[in-house]
């Protein structure tokens, strides 16, 4: 899949009825810009205030996922967000005249529909990315769920079901690549046991759906009592059960078709994060509360590291210069050479790496019991790495030379020391303009920034 955000072509309706609201709603997803990510915007209140698919907005997961911001509610958004997700949208505002999505037929599908109907684009923006390095988990211990996500280069998620009941029994569903979640899980649609249905009628809820949006597992004896209550509250003039075990008027599109909507559930739950995520997540008995949870446990996770900026790259890959090449860009000789390697290389940015040795020759006099790396080197190898920056644009670059007229916002974080590993990564504030570059740098070991500075070099032809 593309690396650049993508939102709609255009927009697109739907309307229906809201599952737990019993409300008509009228839809429109429409395409947004890039960075603006899911936006609910509810229409049929005074300004039409606005509520993101923000997991730090949810307030409410019994039986489906409930935003609240300002006194703004959004309800059962997951299986939109599922959708969303499942088209590979990063941007969309999405327009409901009432609290809460149509449920359709309980699924993802006709939301997919919609979509693919209208196209998706690409936008000018890289999209970003949640990449999980260690193994992270979530336990409750109050129901045995338990949901974990461990390194992996795509988005890839399996679940599994147990209810400890006959009917349903244990199911195992897996997705593993989201491109495939419009054919393999978007018309998985909701279930519920009996017995709990029975209880969300008596509470005055389900008030919008009926035997054809979601599935029914009987798990109890359908006394005539219960009966009536199903054929009142779904307009029907009989029901009974299937040998399968589920009420009548609905065929299974899949044996193990809880399991896929409980893997729905999850990807929706998880667009709650707020960023594409790049690993596996393999989910035991996952429900809203599990997952929302954990969502706001990547998202904890994913502000660290969107703060941390540390760059994501493979270091067995052929560099992009190795220090020959370094020396055909760049003046600068031993002792003051101070770059080994560049690892990326753009029209906008540049990775560089810079190994350190007790070989070092400041280390003979900079604190030669204690070996610390002068603050003032650092500066000057993030320097050389801009400088690559800089003259990889110019056609002719052994005719030029990179002068650094300005360094500001200096900050040095921690030492740097020997047996350290430094990844310097500059990018441009701004484009390149009468040959004068304005860059912001850091340096990295491990996760850690240790230096940070912002650079303004002149790029200036040298004499003969």
């Amino acid at each position: 899949m593309s690396n650049l955000q993508k939102t709609l072509k255009q927009e697109v309706t739907l309307s229906g009825i809201g599952l737990h609201t019993g409300k008509e709603v009228t839809l429109t997803i429409k395409p947004a810009k890039e960075n603006t990510g899911f936006v609910f915007i509810r229409t049929d209140l005074e300004g039409n205030p606005m509520v993101e698919a923000d997991v730090n907005f949810v307030t409410t997961t019994d039986r489906g996922t409930t935003l609240e911001k300002l006194g703004v509610k959004i309800h059962t958004c997951e299986h939109l967000l599922a959708a969303l997700v499942g088209c590979d949208v990063d941007n969309a505002y999405l327009e409901m005249n009432s609290a809460e999505p149509p449920i359709l037929d309980g699924s993802s599908k006709f939301f997919v529909e919609a979509i693919e109907k209208v196209g998706v684009e690409e936008q000018s923006i890289q999209r970003e990315y949640l990449i999980i390095k260690e193994v992270m988990s979530f336990v409750d211990t109050a129901t045995g769920s338990e949901i974990t996500i461990i390194p992996s280069d795509d988005y890839e998620v399996t679940t599994m079901v147990d209810f400890g009941t006959k009917v349903l029994g244990t199911q195992n569903a897996t997705l593993k690549n989201i491109k495939d979640f419009a054919k393999e899980i978007s018309s998985a649609r909701t279930f519920s046991f009996l017995h709990e249905l029975e209880m969300l009628i008596d509470s005055g809820l389900i008030k919008g759906g009926d035997i054809t949006n979601a599935i029914v597992y009987v798990d109890k004896d359908l006394t005539p009592e219960t009966t009536e209550k199903l054929k009142k509250a779904f307009n029907k003039e009989s029901v009974s059960i299937m040998p399968n075990g589920i009420l009548d008027n609905l065929t299974l599109n899949y044996p193990n078709e809880a399991a896929r909507h409980k893997l729905l559930d999850v990807i929706g739950d998880l667009a709650l994060v707020g960023v594409k995520i790049k690993g596996k997540v393999i989910a035991n008995k996952p429900g809203h509360f599990v997952n929302t949870q954990f969502a706001k446990k990547l998202n904890r996770q994913w502000k660290l590291q969107k703060k941390k900026n540390v760059p994501d790259f493979d270091l067995t890959k052929e560099p992009v210069f190795d220090i020959n090449g370094i020396m055909k860009l760049l003046p600068h000789r031993y002792p003051f050479l101070l770059l080994d390697k560049v690892l990326e290389l753009s029209d906008s940015h540049v990775v560089g790496l810079k190994n350190i040795t007790m070989n070092e020759p400041f280390f003979q006099g900079h604190f030669p019991k204690e070996p610390v790396m002068p603050g003032v080197l650092q500066i000057e190898a993030l320097a050389q790495t801009g400088g690559i920056l800089a003259l990889a644009n110019v056609p002719d670059p052994e005719n030029y030379s990179t002068y650094f007229v300005k360094i500001d916002k200096v900050k040095f974080k921690r030492k740097v020391i020997p047996g350290d590993q430094i990844i310097f990564k500059i990018e441009l504030i701004e484009p390149i303009r009468r040959g004068i570059v304005h860059m912001q740098g850091y340096g990295y070991v491990g996760e850690n920034v240790v230096v940070e500075a912002e650079l303004m070099a002149q790029i200036a032809k040298t004499k003969d």
